[in-house]
């Protein structure tokens, strides 16, 4: 079993890393990163041409909504923060997550919120 969990991480990391070598922020459209555990989501917003953090948020208390909803909360919020510094267009980072479910659920929030990606 734990094995298996290993495994698994491993492939999300070289997932990861296979990304990164072709998504990057830039000041003009920055990279809005998602990382998820087994309880939270968090994203961030990140300009990686100078190495900044422009705007973060998670969700670090689930309620009795569920993460699904909670995901979309922290879609909702990240973009609502992202638009109050400016920030209209982003490049996604899955941050090597299959394009399902809470990240699926962040994103789409995030795009019905006016961020475009």
């Amino acid at each position: 079993m734990l094995d298996k969990a290993k495994e698994m991480r491993e492939a999300r990391i070289r997932r990861h890393i296979r990304i990164r070598r072709k998504v990057r922020g830039t000041s003009e459209r920055p990279r809005l990163c998602v990382f998820r555990s087994s309880r939270h989501i968090y994203a961030q917003i990140i300009d990686d041409g100078n190495h900044r953090t422009l705007a973060s948020t998670g969700r670090l208390q689930h309620g009795d909504k569920g993460k699904i909803a909670e995901s979309k909360l922290v879609g909702q919020r990240i973009a609502k923060l992202a638009l109050d510094k400016g920030i209209q267009q982003v490049v996604f980072d899955r941050g090597g997550y299959i394009y399902h479910g809470r990240i699926k659920a962040l994103a789409e929030a995030a795009r019905e919120a006016g961020l475009k990606f």
